[in-house]
């Protein structure tokens, strides 16, 4: 399945786009504030993209004028297929997203989050998508908040397994009916 917005094109990932996301995700200001680590190799890259991008409701962001150049990636990980956090209900997922530095600060990520959140709540019929930010990633909270997410549980030492390490966590959810009301 194949998803489009005004510039860009959401699309399954592809083993060969590990060079394309190895450029953008060995950059150490992109990985970490999000909660994983710099790749390392683009064989790194491959081995995330086979064992994690590949997975339902997650999307390569493209540009339309380069549909074969993944520049980040943006999905919903569904609770039910083991995804999401403890606190979620079995109808919900958590949205995640990333895009390359060059592209930062250009409305991408918000437009392609918006198309994935239509996505969850017409296609898939979720019944909530939470987002989370750590409290240095000042980005993502924006993001957030421009897509109307509301603010609802911090966790003071959430520990995350990919870094080894504990932060403050900020959780924020949407609601079908929010979502809905915030489209008519």
């Amino acid at each position: 399945m194949q998803l489009e917005t005004q510039r860009l094109i959401l699309r399954p990932f592809e083993l060969t786009d590990d060079q394309a996301i190895y450029e953008y995700a060995k950059d150490p200001d992109i990985g970490p504030i999000a909660g994983w680590p710099v790749h390392t190799s683009v064989a790194h890259s491959r081995e995330l993209i086979q064992n994690y991008l590949m997975a339902k409701a997650i999307f390569a962001v493209n540009l339309k004028t380069a549909p074969n150049h993944a520049i980040g990636s943006v999905g919903l990980e569904l609770v039910e297929n083991g995804g999401g956090q403890p606190f979620m209900g079995a109808n919900d997922a958590e949205i995640g997203y990333w895009i390359g530095v060059p592209y930062w600060g250009q409305g991408l990520i918000p437009e392609a989050a918006e198309k994935i959140l239509a996505y969850g709540f017409e296609t898939l019929k979720l019944d909530n998508i939470w987002c989370g930010y750590y409290d240095d990633n000042q980005q993502s909270k924006r993001a957030q908040e421009k897509l109307g997410f509301q603010p609802v549980l911090t966790i003071d030492e959430m520990y995350n397994p990919l870094l080894d390490d504990t932060r403050q966590e900020h959780f924020t959810k949407m609601t079908k009916a929010q979502w809905q009301a915030r489209h008519q």
